[in-house]
């Protein structure tokens, strides 16, 4: 697969010179996330919304993001990544999604939302290319939406998205759980009492979103995730298998 169907490099190194998570990866992290990102490429099929052009640049530029999250997670002998799942559909744009809730005396209601990215656990990924494509800017405040629709993801892989991924043998989910309980907790504090919030506000909507929040801030805004929240941060740590507050420092480090 991966000779028979090589990315074309020119693209892959402006996607990864554009790409802010990326920065500070090593040559041979490089070379696993290419990897990754071919089998992405290639075994995941690409849908058009609108008048939205998907080319090669595109898909590179969702692969590369979306497999940092899994570059250290068994990646060894794959053939595919992400199984279970084939579809991503792109808009040009925020897109409107209608959903049903249920309140607290049964009653359905249809609530319609504008929405940058979704994710469910057998369906296609939904982004905004706008919000996705690598030179997008937040202004540094740590938003990415191909990690946190990924993140869930990963969150789906035990058959439900509660913030709680299958974590690793040598990871304690009863540590997994009671730190993100409290941080989940402390962020609700904040918001209840109009205190300006540690994290993205959205965060706070339920255990699987403050999961892929935070994952957004370990990649994009690692050393104040880290310093904000260390518990989660080590935790986070563990289960990717990666460090990117130290790989951050590291890379200031050698501009100095």
């Amino acid at each position: 697969m991966l000779a028979r169907h090589p990315l074309d490099p020119e693209l892959w190194q402006t996607v990864v010179t554009r790409t802010d998570v990326l920065r500070g990866l090593g040559s041979d992290e490089l070379t696993r996330l290419h990897d990754l990102a071919t089998l992405f490429v290639h075994g995941k099929t690409f849908y058009a919304t609108h008048d939205l052009v998907i080319d090669d640049y595109v898909r590179i530029a969702i692969a590369a993001q979306a497999c940092l999250l899994i570059l250290n997670l068994d990646s060894a002998g794959r053939t595919e990544v992400y199984p279970g799942w084939r579809s991503i559909i792109l808009y040009p744009g925020a897109f409107v999604a209608r959903h049903d809730f249920r309140d607290e005396v049964g009653i359905v209601h249809q609530r319609i939302l504008a929405l940058e990215g979704e994710a469910s656990p057998h369906g296609p990924v939904v982004l905004s290319w706008e919000d996705a494509k690598p030179d997008h800017a937040h202004g540094g405040d740590g938003r990415n939406v191909v990690l946190h629709e990924f993140a869930h993801k990963l969150d789906y892989l035990d058959g439900t998205a509660n913030g709680h991924p299958p974590l690793h043998a040598d990871m304690s989910t009863s540590t997994w759980a009671a730190v993100f309980a409290a941080a989940f907790a402390h962020l609700t504090r904040q918001l209840e009492h109009h205190q300006h919030p540690a994290l993205d506000p959205y965060a706070a909507t339920n255990p699987a979103e403050f999961f892929a929040v935070v994952t957004e801030a370990f990649f994009a805004t690692p050393l104040r995730l880290q310093h904000l929240f260390p518990d989660v941060y080590d935790q986070l740590v563990l289960y990717y298998r990666q460090d990117p507050g130290a790989r951050l420092r590291g890379t200031n480090a050698g501009r100095m």
